[in-house]
């Protein structure tokens, strides 16, 4: 089969609920998707405790430092538009060894950055590294498991990436008081070296059939085409999109909250994001017993509720005047539960229907997250007072959104 009709052959030849046999063990590949998706919560979470000593140190303001997230997501969204088809071309296996050593070498440029104008650009390439590990893992699930099967799968290995989260602020922060904030940019290198070593040794490839006209552009313009015009695809994608920019409002917004409005040091920031982590690993576990018993479609309706109530408690408290640790954190724990079942359903639901094209469906899926992070993480740029209101009115907001799509477009279509 040639030309555009190619691209779309997974639609056709494909059950949505097959598999692919790998002899790695189960526990292989939840320790790979631990580590691939934990490059997430590591290039954002570990370095948070030193962006405002940073900041200092390079003499730049508030609104250029959130330039190392959000040019970071932009690129990380951005590239796996590129690293998706290229994935289901030649797998994802060299996709990843790639990617892998881009990271390492970005990681060690950004802690030798001499201004924050250089430090946005290691960071951006650095983003655009991190988009081959993310992508191919969410596309690792969709070869191997069907899409039930791969929304459990996806919540064990995003168990491990939140065992990562919670490590990463307080190493973050440990190795901003003890040494200084380029150390903390170093032990990015360091995580993504020890991924890479594991991929280089246990990784056995997952795409049995290499898509080789992936890359032509009437393929590429079709199998685009076909994802997007998939509501399945959409219901998915404005949860994962919706879930993760309320997450985003928090990590970008709380290390200046928490430690230039509330006064913690940077150790007691870390703890509160180590606090924040469980209550995301606590989540996903919630998710694994609530699939069987549920369904995907009701657990998420549930988690809903959960993540509403976790955003509205947070700024119903910051209005009424209510100002301190306990009354954002505490909501917030809420939010993060509802945010440990919304992902891996969304993140599986989303590459669902697309077992040929895995990659790129998870290509566009990311896309979709890091816009609208990227959108948030502009305004919070902008409007960064001094007070807590950006965060809680934030979080409010993407609470509304994300309950919204959990109750109408997933119970419709996904």
């Amino acid at each position: 089969m040639n030309g555009p009709q190619a691209g779309i052959c997974y639609a056709q030849t494909m059950p949505a609920n097959a598999t692919h046999s790998s002899s790695m063990p189960p526990g292989v590949i939840v320790l790979l998707l631990s580590l691939l998706l934990g490059l997430q919560p590591v290039t954002t979470d570990l370095y948070l405790p030193a962006l405002p000593v940073l900041t200092a140190e390079l003499s730049a303001p508030i609104s250029q430092a959130q330039l190392t997230l959000t040019a970071l997501l932009l690129a990380f969204g951005g590239s796996q538009l590129v690293w998706g088809p290229l994935s289901d071309r030649f797998g994802r296996r060299p996709i990843l060894l790639v990617g892998l050593c881009a990271y390492v070498l970005a990681s060690i440029a950004s802690c030798l950055a001499p201004s924050m104008v250089w430090l946005i650009v290691w960071r951006t390439l650095q983003g655009a590294a991190m988009g081959a590990g993310v992508m191919c893992a969410r596309a690792i699930v969709r070869d191997l498991y069907s899409p039930t099967q791969g929304a459990r799968v996806m919540s064990k290995g995003l168990s491990g990436l939140g065992v990562i989260a919670c490590l990463s602020a307080p190493t973050g922060g440990l190795l901003t008081e003890v040494l200084n904030w380029r150390f903390a940019l170093l032990a990015l290198g360091v995580f993504a070296a020890f991924t890479l070593a594991v991929v280089v040794l246990r990784f056995e490839e997952t795409v049995q059939h290499k898509n080789p006209q992936a890359l032509q552009f009437s393929t590429l313009v079709t199998t685009w085409r076909e994802i997007l015009s998939n509501p399945t695809f959409w219901a998915f994608s404005a949860l994962t999109a919706t879930s993760y920019s309320g997450l985003f409002t928090f990590l970008a917004a709380s290390s200046f909250v928490f430690t230039g409005v509330l006064g913690l040091s940077k150790t007691q920031y870390g703890l509160v994001m180590f606090v924040n982590s469980l209550a995301y690993i606590s989540g996903t576990f919630v998710c694994r017993h609530w699939l069987p018993r549920f369904g995907v479609r009701r657990a998420v309706a549930i988690a809903g509720g959960l993540t509403l109530t976790g955003g509205t408690l947070m700024a119903a408290l910051t209005l009424a005047g209510w100002v301190s640790i306990w009354s954002i954190l505490l909501p917030q724990l809420i939010f993060m539960i509802g945010h440990g079942i919304h992902q891996p359903c969304g993140q599986s639901g989303a590459v669902g229907p697309f077992p040929k094209a895995a990659g790129a469906a998870s290509a566009m899926n990311g896309v979709l997250m890091m816009l609208s992070a990227f959108a948030m993480g502009a305004w919070l740029g902008r409007h960064m007072d001094g007070t807590v209101l950006p965060l809680t009115l934030g979080m409010w907001f993407w609470s509304a959104l994300i309950a919204l799509s959990a109750w109408t477009l997933v119970q419709k279509h996904g």
